[in-house]
């Protein structure tokens, strides 16, 4: 019996930024929760009713700590058991284009992105916190507080659920960075699934 050894590889890549400024808040790779990831890769193949596409981008707030000196500590990404969940969830935002929870499908919308002859494609998920998401964030961004609510130092990708449970996808920890009322917000998330021969960094 012939046995494929090939492999997949999958890893992700967020951009955080202000789309009017153009300044960037976070550029760096994120974390795979492989279990869940190959449960919703399965149930995507089988086009089973539990689900297993992209739903949502979830943010929260308990990723890191930041003592009286300012020093940032940075927890571990959750990426085991498959009940795992941001550390403190307090924002999510339906990216799935079909999707009629999504209200402006043309700003938060999800995307494959293949070239012809590669080994690899990309999922790209672009979610937008506008100027008034959440409604009761900081209105300037001139607060010095990290301990608003809305002051955002993870963010993950779920899936959907259907009649079982969501699963987080993707966890990355960052920098605390301040949602306020004066700022728009844009996360561009790619996650590229690649063949282990010839791997291309995203």
């Amino acid at each position: 019996m012939h046995k494929d050894a090939t492999g997949i590889h999958i890893e992700g890549h967020i951009h955080i930024f202000d789309p009017k400024t153009k300044e960037t808040f976070v550029n760096k790779r994120n974390a795979i929760h492989y279990e869940n990831m190959s449960i919703a890769l399965a149930n995507s193949l089988a086009n089973a009713s539990t689900g297993g596409y992209v739903y949502q981008m979830a943010f929260g707030n308990g990723g890191t700590a930041v003592d009286p000196t300012g020093i940032i500590s940075y927890l571990t990404p959750n990426t085991s058991g498959t009940n795992a969940s941001l550390y403190s969830q307090k924002y999510v935002k339906v990216v799935d284009p079909g999707s009629a929870a999504n209200t402006d499908p043309t700003r938060n919308f999800t995307e494959v992105r293949h070239t012809n002859g590669t080994t690899h494609s990309d999922l790209f998920v672009s979610c937008l916190l506008d100027y008034g998401e959440p409604s009761d964030q900081t209105a300037f961004d001139t607060v010095s507080s990290n301990n608003s609510t809305f002051t955002f130092d993870e963010l993950g990708l779920v899936n959907y659920s259907g009649s079982g449970q969501s699963l987080l996808l993707t966890h990355v920890i960052f920098h605390p960075v301040l949602k306020s009322l004066n700022r728009l917000i844009q996360i561009d998330y790619t996650v590229r699934i690649q063949s282990l021969t010839g791997l291309v960094s995203v």
